[in-house]
């Protein structure tokens, strides 16, 4: 029973939103973003910039996350469990994540310079907004194909 829970645990903690707390994909290109915030096209050039800056690392930092995830799982897999070993497995997890996040919060600052503070307001208002709604009543902002 102590296992399974803190396999949940973990699983949870595995799975928790990341450093950027803005909608998914490239939200500087969606028509409806656009309009919000008034991008010039300048912008949504230099956010792209950003974006494809960023990109190799962070899906290097979330391989390395996930490398870190199959390792701790396979010492809690374990049939005689090691504390020190899964201890070690747990700080790479930590590590993998704390790098992950520092990027991503990066990304975010890097994207923050480029619009203006008005702009920043009302994106942060809009996903404020959207985190108080109940989920059915939230916009889609999954990825467009």
């Amino acid at each position: 029973m102590k296992r399974a829970l803190l396999l949940f645990a973990l699983f949870t903690l595995a799975t928790t939103a990341s450093a950027i707390d803005l909608p998914p994909g490239k939200w500087w290109r969606r028509p409806e973003v656009i309009q919000m915030l008034n991008l010039t096209d300048d912008q949504q050039t230099r956010l792209e910039a950003i974006s494809v800056k960023s990109a190799n690392e962070l899906i290097d930092l979330k391989g390395e996350v996930e490398k870190a995830n199959v390792a701790m799982r396979a010492e809690l897999d374990q049939p005689q469990l090691n504390r020190e070993a899964i201890r070690r497995a747990a700080m790479r997890v930590n590590d993998a994540r704390a790098k992950l996040f520092e990027r991503e919060l990066m990304m975010l600052v890097d994207m923050r310079g480029v619009l203006s503070d008005m702009q920043w307001n009302r994106m942060r208002q809009a996903v404020d907004q959207r985190q108080n709604r109940p989920m059915q009543q939230r916009p889609n902002f999954r990825r467009r194909q």
